[in-house]
């Protein structure tokens, strides 16, 4: 593709051993498919002649292939009598998530049951390791203690915990009972927690006294409070004691004694409302039977920022989440048993519960990690990656900039060579930084398997198989049983014409939204009333010649000057080429003469000063490479960007900056500061 210029080759060619020893490469040869072309057409649009769907066969077929346990079989594979819109997958099935993620494996006689399910991390360095005979015993423990609390099936909890081992047993023990999980991110303030438990209605709320996030203690039980106290559902609180506040707690008016009590302080405390973990849960019983619940029962709750308006309340089953979280684990990430998952995420945002889920599926080993990417040292990540031996390491691409600012020093000492794969999700590639992370993290061995979908089903739209070649940036192609395409803004289909368009789905699929918590006329307009019966999924993407798949940034956000459509993602890989930008966002500002001109703010490398020179040189680069149009009207230098904790650069919030308007809901946003620095800077 133009878009990448001096980056247009396949770069990674997977080893023939790696491929026939693939998983997807297993199911092709079970199924007695040639090739991945004649798959994703087997599994997306159906073959011609075939009154059956492709994605209904794939569906169908994937349970029993995958071994997930339904406890009574579903009548069809899909009732889509409502159309695409209201699916009702495995209808007449019954199953749990947690019987299939920890139950089974924990049972007696299992090989799986004394093998470790998460090893944990913490900011400090403290570790610990646990079975999936504890998980199962504690996530007992946690369904009783919500039995106790009056937690019925349809009933939701909150979770607003520090990343520690407990949050998965919170996570299945809601499942065990049938209860809807509701995990709210770990860094956010008062109003977006309580936005979020007013929202669900939770009685209950999972919390802790904080966490350590770059040395220091962040405190979560004093912005609980608030939230709950502005809001009216929550009854319970259990509080799990991570920074030894209990002890600084129980000697009110005394120093804390202990060495790990002397970063404390007293957490506020109500005594009709608030229990410690230890208390609550731990002094129940570890037995718990499951409870079988309907394939479309609700599972979680996961919530997704819109660019207006309150956060949307994404509705999950208990079938949708199992098998998709499953499939892209064991196909798109070829899991296997002695595999080590690591990505970079939080409980609150859905890679967490992904990760847990789709690895746990198959009795896989995670690991957790509680802080800072970059503490003590910028070389924290690979040190864990070559102490615990993880074998899958997935990151955004803005955390892997960051990291690369700091030069190829930070990898020395570490062994890496225990990495199958590469992961990525969050927001477009820049080429310069792919490279990078593939060369440098992945020793040009490792597929970096960039994905992209979304909340809304849990996850991938696109996906690039394991066993595929890959140029920087690219996606590879719709993900297995998706039936995806390119539109233009008629619907017309434009894949095949390799031009820039809008990222649709054609076909729901099992782990697609139920509806909004809201309701479904939010649901309805904010994904199905672009095109009839297209799934609008708001972002630009294009296939090339090659038939890779790209995208370019969220649709929205898409700059049309002078009648010509393009993505931020290429104006910002222009400048991030340059050998003194670290980071940069492109933005569209209205233009008497082309429409809307393009703005630019830039994070320099360390060291670098902005000078006028400097602007105009890469006002001029970018005009070179895509034509004096698209020339920045501005260069705007700023020392960071508005993100969220996993890295994620909050682009809307910068054009909203820029234009002076109302950025809508911010409450993913780390580190407001820098946002006020972009309306000085403007």
């Amino acid at each position: 593709m133009g878009d990448y210029e001096g980056f247009d080759e396949t770069v990674h060619k997977p080893d023939s051993d790696f491929v026939q020893r693939s998983n997807v490469t297993a199911f092709m040869r079970e199924y007695d498919i040639a090739d991945y072309d004649e798959l994703l057409t087997r599994c997306g649009p159906g073959i011609d002649g075939v009154e059956e769907s492709g994605v209904e066969w794939f569906w169908d077929e994937l349970p029993e292939y995958l071994g997930l346990e339904f406890d009574e079989p579903y009548d069809r594979v899909r009732d889509d009598s409502e159309g695409p819109q209201f699916s009702r997958w495995y209808p007449g099935g019954q199953l749990n998530i947690a019987h299939n993620v920890v139950d089974r494996h924990a049972a007696t006689g299992n090989p799986n049951r004394n093998r470790v399910a998460c090893i944990w991390e913490g900011e400090p360095g403290d570790t610990r390791e646990i079975t999936f005979h504890e998980l199962a015993r504690q996530s007992n423990q946690v369904a009783n203690a919500l039995t106790d609390r009056g937690i019925e099936p349809g009933d939701t909890v909150g979770l607003y915990m520090p990343m520690v081992p407990e949050v998965i047993s919170i996570l299945y023990g809601c499942f065990k009972l049938g209860a809807i999980a509701v995990p709210i991110f770990s860094g956010f303030g008062t109003e977006a927690v309580a936005t979020r438990i007013r929202d669900s209605g939770c009685t209950v709320l999972f919390t802790g006294d904080g966490f350590y996030r770059r040395g220091s203690p962040v405190y979560l039980k004093e912005t609980a409070d608030e939230a709950i106290n502005a809001t009216e559902s929550v009854n319970d609180v259990i509080v799990y004691d991570r920074l030894g506040s209990r002890t600084a707690l129980e000697h009110t008016g005394n120093e804390p004694t202990g060495d790990e009590t002397e970063q404390t302080e007293q957490i506020p405390w109500d005594d009709d409302r608030d229990v410690w973990w230890d208390d609550a849960v731990g002094s129940q019983s570890d037995a718990f039977e499951t409870r079988s619940v309907p394939s479309d029962h609700e599972s979680m709750l996961l919530y997704s920022s819109g660019t207006t308006g309150t956060p949307k309340g994404i509705v999950h089953t208990h079938a949708g989440v199992l098998t998709q979280c499953a499939k892209e684990i064991h196909f798109g990430f070829d899991q296997k048993p002695h595999d080590r998952f690591f990505w970079l995420s939080d409980i609150g945002w859905m890679m967490g519960p992904w990760t847990l889920i789709g690895n746990h599926a198959f009795g896989g080993t995670v690991l957790m990690y509680e802080g800072a990417p970059d503490y003590p040292r910028p070389d924290r990540l690979f040190e864990m990656i070559d102490r615990h031996g993880i074998t899958t390491f997935g990151i955004s691409p803005t955390a892997i900039r960051a990291l690369r600012k700091h030069g190829d020093s930070i990898l020395e000492g570490h062994d890496l060579s225990s990495l199958r794969l590469l992961g990525s999700t969050g927001e477009p590639w820049d080429p310069e930084s792919w490279m990078w992370f593939y060369e440098h993290v992945g020793g040009r061995e490792a597929p970096i398997i960039n994905i992209s979908g979304g909340t809304e089903i849990c996850g991938c739209f696109l996906m690039p198989m394991p066993t595929q070649p890959l140029k920087p940036c690219t996606l590879g192609g719709p993900g297995l049983g998706m039936d995806i395409d390119i539109v233009d803004a008629d619907g017309n289909s434009i894949r095949e014409s390799h031009e820039r368009g809008y990222l649709v789905a054609r076909d729901s699929c099992p782990s697609m939204s139920k509806s909004l918590w809201s309701g479904d006329d939010r649901y309805l307009e904010e994904y199905w009333s672009t095109w009839r019966d297209l799934w609008d999924h708001g972002d630009w993407a294009q296939q090339d010649e090659d038939g890779f798949w790209f995208l370019h940034g969220r649709a929205d956000d898409a700059l049309n000057v002078a009648g010509r459509k393009v993505g931020p993602a290429e104006i910002e890989g222009v400048l991030i080429d340059h050998e003194a930008v670290n980071q940069a966002a492109a933005v569209g500002v209205p233009d008497d003469t082309t429409g809307t001109a393009v703005v630019a703010y830039v994070v320099l490398e360390d060291g670098v000063e902005p000078s006028d020179d400097l602007r105009e040189e890469l006002r001029s680069i970018v005009g070179e490479e895509h034509g004096k149009p698209f020339r920045p009207k501005e260069i705007l230098f700023v020392s960071a960007f508005p993100k969220t904790q996993s890295g994620k650069i909050i682009r809307r919030a910068i054009a909203a900056a820029h234009a002076g308007e109302d950025p809508g809901d911010l409450s993913s946003m780390e580190n407001p500061e820098a946002l006020e620095a972009i309306k000085a800077a403007r």
